[in-house]
């Protein structure tokens, strides 16, 4: 079997999307930064392209990480076979028989005795995630601010630094830090406000 990911795709590296990948992508930020009031209603075909799929699966491979709760990992499904793999998927997503499944917890222990619950979807879903992430990134990424930093593609940490270094040489004084801590936790968990 052919290994999916070639070596100068290895962790740390830069790497980019297929070509048709990035065309796309580009072209639907050009529509939503030119047209504003534009609705996307056909993005669903976009998502389940073998060539997003391929991609998000590549990404998620890059990131690592364990198995979800169906202990799955990358190896056995490069072992029983990748194309089959994502064409699951995309046949799952295009008859609407996918359904996500629960998460693996873990809990990670911090100071002072306390715990944080990390959850741990399946290689299968985070796939679903990251080709979902793939073309809605484009869409949502026109309407930000160039000044805003927070997980954003080739924004990180020490470039919103830079920036505010800057700012202030230019005599700028106000900075907005904001930090969703615990957002997303099972205890603020409310089903409503996942809806479609």
């Amino acid at each position: 079997m052919r290994n999916s990911v070639c070596p100068s795709e290895a962790r740390g590296e830069m790497t980019k999307a297929p070509i048709a990948l990035q065309e796309l992508r580009r072209r639907i930020y050009r529509k939503a930064k030119s047209e504003k009031a534009h609705r996307f209603w056909g993005i669903f075909v976009h998502v389940t392209r073998k060539e997003t799929l391929e991609e998000a699966y590549r990404i998620a491979k890059r990131n690592g990480g364990a198995a979800g709760i169906d202990g799955q990992t990358f190896a056995t499904i490069e072992t029983a076979g990748l194309e089959c793999f994502l064409a699951d998927i995309k046949d799952d997503l295009e008859t609407g028989r996918y359904k996500p499944r629960p998460n693996r917890r873990v809990d990670i222990p911090k100071e002072q005795g306390k715990f944080r619950t990390l959850q741990i979807p399946c290689i299968r879903d985070r796939v679903v995630q990251g080709a979902l992430k793939l073309i809605l990134e484009a869409i949502f990424e026109a309407d930000f601010c160039p000044n805003s930093y927070g997980f954003r593609p080739k924004r990180s940490p020490h470039r919103a630094l830079a920036e505010v270094r800057r700012s202030l040489m230019r005599r700028m004084t106000t900075v907005i830090d904001v930090d969703l801590a615990k957002y997303l936790d099972l205890d603020s968990y409310c089903p409503r406000a996942y809806a479609v």
